[in-house]
């Protein structure tokens, strides 16, 4: 580190944001080299390998072949087109998976400008002062200057699993560091706090860390597989073999019975082209990616795509109370010592008999706390104390006992300005202080019933003790060999957060259960459950009675109970093991490194953006960036619009490729109608124009369409409900059959009405193609919603449909209109009378759906 020296490793204050923004600039981001963006020619070349382009291409060739310029160009012209549609759809999924990289970047806490910030780890420089805590990822290399028994798994460099203990650095370290070894005060990019806390300046960023130096660049990882795509590529190959089957059946066809080998070429090439349904895929990719971006922005990060799909399953949210339901913000409202108690509301003084309890609160509390409890006694010792002889600046903290798996109270051990004897402040759970205080029975008994007294109130319960020591004597190994004196009972309020009441009855809306999990006490949480209306109540289940439980009874009675009190991180794990197994589909809310196991086992681990661990983080598949119940909430609401609309956008493409397909058949398998030879009405070209229509409308138009009516009022979807499920196929198929029954129809009036023999075949071409055209447009409205009509659908401020319905009736008229374009469509003038055939004949195609939606609404069953 070149600007290193001593002063920097005793500075306080870290950086100033002036100083950071002018570094950041100048040596660029904390990250590792990552793959190159995918280029202009990249993505091109990867749009020329689609099926329906090759399909355009062939079509253009032959007609270059044959010598006719201007059908070749204009096909050739539609692939452009389509490559630029493709482009703009790529780029707008890259954009978003761009935005949810920035938001999935690794969080860090450092010191600028005096002030701890979280910021994400590519913005850490040089020279800034972390803060270290159990379950981070350490975003940089540095060197630690104070710390706390803090131990670093560093097997990520070195491959050893056990984690090494640090040591504060005395002064800068020059030359090469290498990680492993204990006592070292040197932390590395990548490795994992497992124990501790500590502060650290940053020395090296990006790919001067140690772990950029051994060549782990960071790479663009391959989208997973999801569910929905496998599903989406079954289908995709099935209807691609058929039409590439029919494509050769309709060249033999029009060949042998016409004699029209070439005619029959493009026929088939029309049919292949009108039977590749190649949307679903680029549907499929550009719906999840714009939805989970989508997801983001309601403050929800989706880190696996899978959980998009999932969420409209969730049947159970099972949540912590504090931070999540709560604001994390802890206020002390009462204290109880002596017998006494005093509820804190608006006073501007303390009782003296509570002056003491309230002393060693605070010194059993960080000099400087961020934990929201800590910062409480801190809080109600500066609005009280700090005119008494009860505040001790000048004491100098020697030793702290920190928390434990079997004990949950710690212990801070100080020393006056004359070390004649070290003060020993504790607190902790009532029942851990009891321990420490060796309390009898009887006292354990009162204990008991006066901490349910203030729980019931919904408060959080801590105890408060003190004890002293002699200094000649060696301070002991455990804080149970000090000989405590029991000071009383602090409770603190950690007011719920203002949306989780509606947020709550949200959920009972829509068939989803909610589970609150807590390490507080039966009384605080039932107290909490009625301030949030989690029903039913009664039933709780603490820690304790977890550990005796069997799985099975366990699972049983997770039918019961929606509250767990006194719950360890450690015992989540059971509990969403015992949802699953009685049929439930889980989200799970964590934040520690204790909480990954159960966060993997849930369907959907949900993990605290804010005061989550890195840990908790990679294990998640959802992040809270607010920490907020009701993002969650919000996040179903969106997975569910997201999933309804996606079906939407599968059964319209369904749909419209009926009449698409049945009106490239139809001349072939009929050869002559009313003494005419069947003319073709749909060749490449017109194919191509269609296509420009329906790509645009089932991905932008559709991922865009607001909720359905119902979206949070209908019962979760079944987990294993497949996305092309019969009921869905069978709706489509019928919408197309109707709307080709229709087409077809105009198609046999129109050869048989009397008009010019040399335009009778461009005729019959132009009206037909219209009214394919308003058919498709029609499908897209009807398809929209399938719980409002059409008038609804058109209400709402959808931009994108209203772009794609103008474009699309913009260039047909220019395509009727307009000579040398009509040429190229080998199209014919029509008047006002066909245009209403035409539009006619749309509204009968698409009037029973509107019809079957009418009667659901009547009904009450709007289900999309």
């Amino acid at each position: 580190m070149n600007e290193g020296t001593e002063s920097d490793i005793r500075a306080t204050t870290g950086l100033t944001a002036a100083e950071a923004a002018t570094r950041l600039a100048t040596e660029g981001p904390n990250e590792l080299p990552t793959a190159k963006p995918r280029t202009l020619l990249r993505i091109a070349a990867s749009i020329f390998k689609e099926p329906m382009l090759l399909l355009l291409l062939a079509g253009g060739t032959l007609y270059l072949i044959l010598g006719d310029v201007q059908e070749a160009l204009i096909l050739l012209s539609f692939v452009f087109v389509v490559m630029g549609i493709t482009f703009w759809q790529e780029r707008k999924t890259e954009r978003a998976l761009e935005a949810l990289r920035d938001l999935s970047s690794p969080r860090a806490l450092v010191i600028r400008d005096g002030v701890q910030v979280r910021i994400p780890g590519r913005d850490v420089v040089r020279g800034d002062l972390l803060l270290l805590a159990e379950g981070d990822r350490v975003p940089a290399d540095a060197t630690v200057t104070e710390c706390l028994t803090l131990s670093i798994d560093e097997s990520l460099l070195t491959g050893e699993s056990v984690p090494v203990r640090k040591a504060a650095a005395s002064e800068m370290v020059e030359g090469e560091i290498r990680p492993g070894g204990d006592g070292t005060p040197h932390v590395f990019s990548g490795t994992l706090v497992v124990k501790g806390q500590g502060t650290a300046l940053v020395r090296s960023i990006g790919a001067a860390t140690e772990l950029g130096k051994i060549g782990a660049a960071l790479k663009q990882l391959e989208p997973e597989r999801t569910r929905m795509q496998t599903e989406v590529d079954r289908l995709v190959r099935n209807l691609a073999i058929l039409g590439g089957s029919l494509c050769l059946l309709v060249i033999l066809i029009y060949g042998l019975t016409r004699g029209d080998w070439l005619g029959g070429t493009l026929a088939g090439i029309t049919l292949a082209m009108a039977m590749l349904p190649e949307e679903f895929p680029v549907v499929l990719t550009v719906f999840l990616a714009l939805g989970a971006w989508r997801i983001s922005r309601a403050n929800v990060l989706t880190r696996r795509m899978p959980a998009v799909e999932t969420l409209g399953s969730t049947t159970v949210l099972a949540v912590d109370k504090t931070g999540t339901l709560t604001q994390n913000r802890m206020t002390i409202r009462a204290i109880e010592t002596a017998g006494e108690q005093f509820h804190i509301n608006g006073q501007d003084a303390l009782p003296e008999q509570f002056h003491n309890i309230v002393e060693y609160g605070v010194l059993a509390s960080p000099i400087n706390p961020f934990d929201p409890m800590d910062t409480a006694f801190k809080d109600l010792g500066t609005r009280f104390l700090s005119q008494t002889e009860h505040l001790h600046d000048e004491w100098s903290l020697v030793r702290e006992y920190p928390l434990s798996e079997n004990l949950l109270a710690l212990s801070h051990v100080w020393v006056s300005a004359d070390g004649a004897d070290y003060t020993i402040a504790s607190k902790g759970a009532p029942e851990a202080i009891a321990d420490l205080c060796h309390f009898t029975d009887e006292q354990r008994t009162k204990l008991i019933d006066d901490v349910s007294k203030l729980a019931e109130d919904g408060l959080r319960v801590l105890g408060v003790a003190q004890a002293s020591f002699s200094a000649s004597d060696g301070l002991p190994s455990e804080q149970h060999e000090f000989d405590f004196d029991f000071l009383g009972l602090i409770g603190l309020e950690d007011p719920i957060r203002p949306m989780v009441p509606k947020a709550v009855k949200e959920c009972y809306a829509a068939g989803i259960r909610v589970v609150m999990i807590t390490g507080d006490y039966p009384g605080t949480a039932r107290a909490i459950a009625e301030q949030i209306g989690l029903t039913p109540r009664d039933a709780i289940i603490t820690g304790p009675e977890l550990d005796a439980m069997s799985d099975d009874e366990l699972a049983v009675r997770c039918h019961e109970a929606n509250i767990f009190a006194r719950v360890v991180p450690e015992q989540k794990l059971r509990i969403v093991g015992a949802l699953k197994a009685s049929g439930e589909i889980v989200a799970m809310t964590g934040d520690g490194v204790n909480d990954a196991p159960a966060l993997k086992a849930a369907d959907i681990g949900v993990a605290m953006g804010l005061r989550g661990t890195d840990v908790a983080r990679e294990a998640a598949a959802l992040v809270l960036t607010d920490d907020d119940f009701s993002s969650i909430v919000g996040a179903v609401r969106m997975g569910r619009r997201i999933y309804d609309n996606l079906r939407k956008a599968m059964g319209y493409i369904f749909a419209v490729h009926v009449p698409i397909a049945g009106m490239s058949l139809l001349p072939v398998l009929v050869p002559r109608l009313f003494g005419y030879e069947t003319p073709l009405v749909l060749m490449p070209v017109h194919i191509a124009f269609l296509e420009l229509i329906i790509d645009p409308a089932c991905s932008v138009v559709f991922e865009a369409e607001e909720e359905e009516l119902d979206t949070m009022s209908r019962p979760p979807r079944p987990i294993n409900e497949p996305l092309f499920g019969k009921r869905m196929v069978g709706i489509s198929l019928a919408q197309g059959a109707a709307v080709l029954v229709v087409v077809c129809t105009v198609f046999l009036v129109s050869l048989g009405m009397s008009h010019n023999p040399e335009v009778h075949d461009a005729y019959v071409r132009t009206l037909t193609f219209t009214t394919l055209v308003l058919a498709n447009i029609g499908l897209i409205l009807a398809n929209l919603s399938w719980s409002k009509s059409i008038i609804g659908v058109l209400k709402e401020g959808n931009r994108a449909l209203w772009w794609v319905i103008a474009s699309a009736i913009a260039f047909l008229a220019i395509a009727i209109y307009v000579p040398p374009i009509r040429s190229m469509f080998q199209f014919a003038p029509l008047d006002l009378i066909d245009i209403g055939i035409a539009l006619a004949a749309t509204a009968v195609g698409v009037a029973w759906f509107e019809g079957v939606k009418w009667f659901r609404r009547k009904g009450g069953h709007v289900e999309a």
